[in-house]
C-alpha cells in the first residue's frame, strides 16, 4: 500500500470524501457532524493523505494543526472494499508519526458515540488514545466521543 500526501483534486478521493460526509450525516444529527468539507481539508493547517492499493483508492485521513504542540485527526475513511485490511491502521500510523516529527505533544480526535463508530473507537484505543473532555471549539455532545493521545 502506498500512502501519499494528496491535493484532494482526484475524482476517487472526492467521491470517497462525499461518501464519508453522507455517512456522517446519516448516522449523526446535523449539529454533531464535524467532518470537514473539501475546502476545510484544503486549508493550509491541514495535511491530507490518501492510501492506494495499486491504482485503487483504499482510504484517507488528515491531520489538522491546532497549535505548535497539538493536532487533530480528521476524515479517517476506508473504502468499503478495503475494510478489515489494515488500511486505517496504516493511515493512523502515518498521522501519528507525522505528529511526532512535528513535535506535537498531543493528538486529539472526535468520533461518534453510536454503534456505527465502535470499530473506529476500538482502533484508536488500540493505538493508545483515551477518552478526554471536549477540546478546541467542541462542546459536550452525547453523539461524540473525544479522545487524546499523549505523544
Amino acid at each position: 500500500m502506498q500512502i501519499k500526501i494528496d491535493d484532494l483534486r482526484g475524482d476517487e478521493v472526492i467521491h470517497l470524501l462525499e461518501e464519508h460526509m453522507r455517512d456522517m450525516q446519516s448516522t449523526s444529527p446535523p449539529e454533531s457532524v464535524h467532518a470537514l468539507d473539501l475546502d476545510g481539508l484544503r486549508a493550509p493547517n491541514v495535511t491530507f493523505w490518501s492510501a492506494w492499493e495499486n491504482t485503487e483508492l483504499a482510504g484517507c485521513g488528515a491531520l489538522k494543526e491546532l497549535s505548535s504542540t497539538s493536532g487533530e485527526i480528521k476524515s479517517m475513511r476506508t473504502a468499503m472494499q478495503h475494510r478489515r485490511k489494515g488500511v486505517a491502521a496504516d493511515i493512523l500510523t502515518t498521522i501519528i508519526d507525522t505528529a511526532k516529527t512535528r513535535g506535537y505533544q498531543r493528538l486529539y480526535l472526535e468520533t461518534g458515540s453510536m454503534i456505527e463508530f465502535e470499530s473506529a473507537r476500538l482502533l484508536y484505543t488500540r493505538f493508545g488514545f483515551i477518552e478526554c473532555d471536549p477540546f478546541e471549539d467542541y462542546i459536550e455532545d452525547p453523539n461524540s466521543v473525544f479522545m487524546v493521545l499523549q505523544l
